[in-house]
């Protein structure tokens, strides 16, 4: 199966876990760049008005592969926003399709994350895998969104988010 990982990261985290997976399945990666700098404030206009910003590679390069695995932050419990048009380009060429994240998590889940997915891309994703910063934080204090925020997953917890990745996509290919 001809696979390929799209990524967007806005901290580095998610790009991190990315080139891991990409590395240990021996897939292309490809890293998405927006063409105006994203900040706090342009994330939150974004969100609220389900904006989706112009990036740098076109969404047509999905075409030559079987299987998109995607890999974002969540943000305010979407996925994303400069992810959105790869998403909404699998509505017109559908196409397998997986999300791996890691993002804050000191909210708790993301329920909505598998629905928003749906009616982006049309169809259901053969893997979602929504990992949380916060569960790799020390438990007593609860972290906060302010802990998650600045944390930044190293080596090791790469090495262990990236292991738990591969065991779920084993399991579709």
């Amino acid at each position: 199966m001809n696979s390929v990982i799209i990524s967007y990261s806005y901290t580095g985290n998610n790009n991190a876990l990315a080139e891991s997976v990409a590395r240990e399945l021996s897939v292309k990666h490809i890293n998405i760049s927006v063409q105006k700098p994203i900040t706090m404030g342009s994330i939150l206009m974004d969100m609220i008005f389900a904006r989706t910003p112009k990036v740098q590679l076109d969404p047509d390069i999905m075409q030559q592969y079987d299987l998109i695995i995607f890999c974002a932050p969540i943000w305010m419990g979407q996925v994303a926003s400069p992810l959105r048009a790869y998403l909404n380009y699998l509505k017109t060429s559908p196409k397998a399709y997986g999300f791996i994240s890691i993002s804050g998590g000191a909210d708790g889940a993301n329920p909505k994350l598998d629905s928003e997915l749906r009616k982006r891309t049309g169809t259901q994703s053969i893997i979602l895998l929504d990992q949380h910063k916060a569960d790799l934080l020390p438990t007593n204090p609860k972290p906060t969104r302010k802990d998650t925020s600045a944390y930044r997953i190293g080596r090791e917890d790469t090495k262990r988010l990236t292991s738990t990745v591969i065991e779920e996509i084993k399991k579709i290919i």
